[in-house]
């Protein structure tokens, strides 16, 4: 069986879908993904042949020499350009595919490359707040406001779907119509067909249910990672007492991040640990007590770790529980919020108030995780995450391609 897997977002729409790869291949798939160009060595390091798909990531959140970082204004722009990537490069390498899995930025085209060639086709969303649901609001997203004063979640969410129509409707209907296809009036929910799957672990992030879906929620999907840590890494951690691990991971960062971070560190009394990330985060001064790293080995390094300060990304907040770290949420945009609050309602951490913190604040929501009392849950809930989210997927799309095929 070759299946294959599209994505385009930030690591934490890629490396869950590296993690189902490796569990396919386990169970004798054959694997091929597109992705991103930012992600091409990570997809190299299992060895899984990669299509680089769409515009480099990192340089549409945070710009580069030849373009300024991405504003709402620009989305049409960028989801026009993301469809006809998804037809043009989707398509052929979905040649003797025998199912697709998407995920990541609304992939409107993915489920017309699948219908064209009659094979499977699944949407994986990797947090319970992407897909619609009466208990929860929509995330932000471009295009037409709200209404004024409405609270009835299924109002915001028949929003959200004329937003989403709005973005994708249009490059979308028009590659269908080459192919002599019916247009799609509800770009949203055509790709989100009526079983999605949600790859989140049912602890940190259960869904909550909707009468319009049938959700099959698989628990996250988690790469191993056996690298070692860098030795001057490794160098730092025996030096001295555990560190707190700051990190902002793909997204930009607040105002002067890495200061107010590393001052709010030094005056709850712990060593820095701060990650570079997209957002290029630096040390303030040349004082032993912080320690600057590139992408290293999260699995590895959160067991050694005093709390992790974070944005709040699905990935990040998963593998601090399974690693019993305390966290706090600084959270910047999209589903971020919505971990903040699991990671909070479920006492294995706090929950920042909002996207910019003073060291005041987060000095305050430090001393809240850094507690023993918050260490001892945070060990408690570790326990219960699961670890075969990736393989149970797994079986599922091997017995849906077996079924197609009979």
């Amino acid at each position: 069986m070759r299946v294959l897997l599209s994505t385009w977002g930030s690591r934490g729409d890629v490396e869950p879908m590296l993690g189902f790869a490796v569990a396919l291949r386990a169970l004798g798939a054959d694997v091929r993904m597109c992705a991103p160009p930012d992600f091409a060595e990570q997809v190299a390091r299992i060895d899984v042949p990669m299509v680089p798909t769409g515009r480099s990531v990192r340089a549409l959140v945070h710009g580069d020499k030849q373009q300024k970082p991405s504003t709402p204004a620009d989305a049409p722009r960028v989801a026009a350009e993301l469809v006809a990537a998804q037809f043009e490069l989707l398509g052929a390498a979905a040649e003797g595919c025998d199912a697709l899995v998407a995920t990541g930025l609304m992939p409107a085209g993915a489920r017309t490359v699948a219908e064209e060639r009659g094979i499977p086709y699944v949407l994986a969303a990797f947090a319970p707040r992407s897909l619609p649901s009466p208990h929860f609001t929509p995330l932000p997203r471009p295009g037409k406001p709200f209404p004024p004063g409405v609270t009835d979640n299924q109002v915001l969410w028949e929003v959200d779907a004329e937003r989403v129509q709005a973005l994708y409707g249009a490059p979308l209907n028009a590659h269908r119509a080459t192919l002599g296809l019916p247009p799609v009036d509800n770009v949203r929910d055509h790709v989100f067909t009526d079983s999605p799957w949600l790859a989140a672990d049912p602890i940190l992030a259960p869904w909550p249910g909707s009468p319009d879906l049938d959700v099959v929620q698989t628990g996250a999907w988690i790469l191993p990672d056996e690298r070692q840590l860098p030795a001057d890494l490794e160098a730092f951690l025996d030096a001295g007492t555990p560190p707190v691990y700051v990190s902002f991971g793909s997204v930009r960062a607040p105002e002067a991040a890495a200061r107010v971070a590393i001052e709010a560190i030094r005056a709850r009394g712990h060593r820095a640990l701060v990650s570079r990330g997209w957002a290029d985060l630096a040390p303030i001064d040349d004082r032993d007590d912080c320690f600057v790293v590139g992408e290293v080995n999260h699995q590895r390094l959160f067991g050694r770790i005093a709390a992790v300060v974070h944005h709040g990304g699905a990935g990040t907040t998963t593998t601090a529980a399974m690693a019993g770290a305390p966290q706090v949420v600084v959270p910047q945009i999209a589903d971020q919020p919505y971990w903040a609050c699991r990671v909070a309602e479920l006492g294995i951490g706090a929950a920042h108030d909002g996207p910019t913190p003073t060291v005041e604040s987060l000095s305050a929501a430090l001393e809240t995780a850094l507690t023993p009392e918050m260490r001892t849950r945070a060990t408690a809930v570790a326990g219960t995450i699961r670890t075969d989210g990736a393989t149970v997927a797994a079986k599922l799309l091997l017995e849906a391609v077996s079924r197609n095929r009979g």
